[in-house]
């Protein structure tokens, strides 16, 4: 994620058409009244710009080493907007907690507006129409009965891995793009199940990932208008066009599934206990979302785009990450295919019903997203009024970060924490520490009501390709490659450089 902006060229444009906004900023940040706690120490920055002609590439780490000048809680402007940074269990906790309805909004950026509509559930603001979305997906697509029922699906998709790996026996793979598209198809027919044409779905699924791919990397994508609002309706850096036009073409996909999945639909065709998601969505269009709008395509696009996006690139990283610790240590390597060996047995395929077996693995998992977290600092929150964290005061309106690879790196919260020990999350460990946010020392996927509502099916992904691979190959590096655990900040943290790997039969 670069944050570099051409800012020389761009300063002359910010002194003229943000003069009266950092006029106005200027004076809410001195504003105080006598018993209202003070703002967070926090660095100073340029007039207009703020503290954005000094951030780094690597954010989370820069937000770290800040964090120990300044403290667990600091602030700094960026643009015309004010930023919190907070890095400590106990502020996290009042925020994701006892002050949770308070920073359950949303500041999307301009892209993800463009994308969504607003409609979806990742970046609307709390409110009766996200609580009803929310409740919707998790109730109609993420329960126990609606994810078996689909699981013909990932398990056709793992399958159809396994076959592609057997053709590059002994040759160099990229892992991320290798399950990336795994991910993808798996998503696809989760999406639009197993009525349409198998070559249709494939084609539309390659498409799919081109559009999505661009999607993501456009809402990592640092965005004047983000940070000066004012200059939106400019689009210096084109981000807006762009965005525009990627989301036509995801529409037109969406539009094409949507209506042949109407036609069968209509037809009276049924999907056989094969229960996909856009029949279920579409099974609840025009009927009444909750207290507050009808569920209709708009809705049912938004809550598609928020499945694909947020579901195919964060599983293919972590899955990335996972493989690429387990290359760098040898003997967990081998302790994890013991344990998929044991409960699987050496000469069958591993099920998906084996993973809840899997307790080791598992381990490994949460290890590496402590270390690897996906979202290092979450998704940023924005309080609907001012609140008191700690001795200070968070204003209305501005917006929170939770650096929770600083909290993962904490000696003073894990022992030895650069070490990569998977031992750290079994027996006792193994409850207290979960995907769901019930322990704010450990918040890969954030706590409280904006906790990432997929949590379930990507749980079961990972696991399950994990064990594939681990259970059906042995692994190794091509000549002269070295595992390099660098790290490449965005949206979702990615390896700064794919890791390359050789699959040998066992």
């Amino acid at each position: 994620m670069e944050y570099e902006f051409g800012l020389a060229a761009l300063t002359f444009i910010f002194l003229l058409a943000s003069l009266f906004c950092y006029s106005w900023i200027v004076l809410l940040g001195n504003l105080k009244t006598g018993t209202e706690p003070p703002l967070p120490p926090g660095p100073y920055g340029l007039p207009i710009l703020g503290y954005l002609p000094f951030l780094k590439n690597n954010l989370h780490h820069q937000f770290t080493q800040l964090s120990r000048k300044y403290g667990p809680i600091y602030r700094l402007w960026l643009g015309s907007k004010l930023y919190v940074v907070v890095s400590s269990p106990s502020l996290i906790k009042q925020i994701v907690r006892d002050h949770d309805s308070i920073f359950a909004n949303r500041d999307p950026p301009v892209s993800a507006l463009i994308a969504t509509g607003g409609y979806d559930i990742v970046w609307t603001a709390n409110g009766p129409y996200w609580r009803d979305m929310r409740k919707l997906f998790v109730r109609e697509m993420m329960t126990n009965t609606n994810l078996q029922a689909s699981h013909v699906f990932r398990t056709e998709e793992v399958r159809k891995l396994i076959g592609n790996l057997d053709t590059k026996i002994g040759s160099p793979v990229q892992i991320g793009e290798l399950i990336f598209l795994t991910e993808l198809h798996v998503l696809t027919s989760l999406l639009w199940g197993g009525e349409m044409d198998p070559t249709e779905r494939s084609r539309l699924g390659v498409e799919f990932r081109v559009h999505i791919s661009k999607l993501v990397d456009l809402f990592g994508k640092p965005n004047v208008s983000d940070f000066f609002p004012v200059l939106a309706k400019f689009d210096f850096q084109g981000i807006a066009k762009e965005t525009k036009a990627v989301v036509v073409e995801v529409e037109r996909i969406l539009d094409c599934i949507i209506d042949a999945k109407l036609k069968i639909m209509a037809a009276g065709g049924g999907m056989e206990g094969r229960k996909d998601f856009v029949g279920i969505l579409l099974e609840l269009k025009d009927k009444q979302l909750g207290e507050t709008s009808t569920f209709g395509l708009t809705q049912i696009k938004a809550i598609l785009m928020d499945i694909v996006a947020g579901g195919s690139d964060t599983t293919a990283t972590m899955v990335e990450w996972v493989m690429t610790e387990l290359l760098h240590n040898p003997s967990i390597m081998q302790k994890v295919q013991q344990e998929v060996t044991n409960v699987v047995g050496a000469n069958n395929v591993v099920e998906e019903s084996h993973v809840s077996k899997l307790h080791y693995l598992e381990a490994v998992v949460k290890e590496t997203f402590r270390l690897h977290p996906p979202l290092p600092l979450l998704v940023q929150r924005y309080p609907s009024e001012s609140c008191t964290i700690g001795e200070h005061t968070i204003p209305k309106g501005s917006r929170v970060f939770l650096n929770m690879w600083s909290i993962h790196m904490d000696p003073q919260v894990w022992e030895n924490p650069l070490q990569f020990r998977p031992e750290r999350f079994l027996n006792d460990n193994s409850e207290k520490f979960d995907f769901i946010g019930n322990n704010v020392e450990y918040l890969p996927f954030g706590s409280g009501r904006r906790v990432c509502p997929g949590i379930p099916l990507a749980e079961k992904m990972v696991m399950y390709l994990l064990a594939t691979l681990v259970h059906t190959y042995e692994w190794g590096l091509p000549e002269g490659h070295k595992i390099d655990l660098s790290e490449k900040f965005g949206i979702v943290m990615r390896k700064e450089t794919p890791l390359i790997a050789v699959p040998y039969h066992k």
